[in-house]
């Protein structure tokens, strides 16, 4: 992508962050669809922040079938790019399955793991869980529920999404 479409993709995401979580024009349609327009314009050209973002919020809160798969589709991508809050996200749409991905336990201690290795506590703790309990395929082993709870008392959640 050239340098000054990535700047405009970049500022058009920070637009859409800050509508997203201002106050003002509070319940406003106009606002809201300005502003999934704009996340939906930088998902679709490939910001990591946005796919995870706009992601997320489609497939959690879509009003269709085609609109949760398109929310899984923009996870996964962001989950492959590095984001760790889309890495857990990733990790439950495997854990739980969807419309769109099978439920794969494998797939899910993958994305689990990554995003717990980047400090996201809430991946660490479910790790912690599925080896206290022998869950997700893996064997009870206590000693790695340790290892993944203590990972979890330093991870940090700040802005999740």
């Amino acid at each position: 992508m050239p340098q000054a479409q990535t700047l405009m993709t970049g500022l058009k995401y920070r637009l859409a962050e800050r509508l997203f979580h201002a106050s003002w024009l509070s319940g406003s349609q106009q606002k809201h669809r300005l502003t999934m327009r704009l996340f939906n314009h930088c998902a679709n050209a490939g910001h990591t922040g946005a796919l995870s973002l706009y992601g997320h919020m489609l497939f959690q809160r879509g009003n269709s079938a085609q609109e949760k798969a398109k929310g899984a589709r923009f996870v996964i991508k962001a989950a492959q790019a590095g984001d760790v809050h889309a890495q857990y996200q990733a990790a439950c749409i495997y854990e739980h399955g969807c419309a769109q991905y099978q439920s794969d336990p494998a797939k899910a201690v993958t994305w689990y793991a990554r995003a717990a290795e980047c400090h996201h506590a809430l991946a660490a703790q479910r790790l912690a869980h599925a080896y206290r309990e022998g869950s997700l395929g893996l064997a009870v082993c206590p000693h790695k529920a340790e290892q993944w709870e203590a990972h979890a008392r330093t991870g940090s959640d700040a802005g999740l999404h």
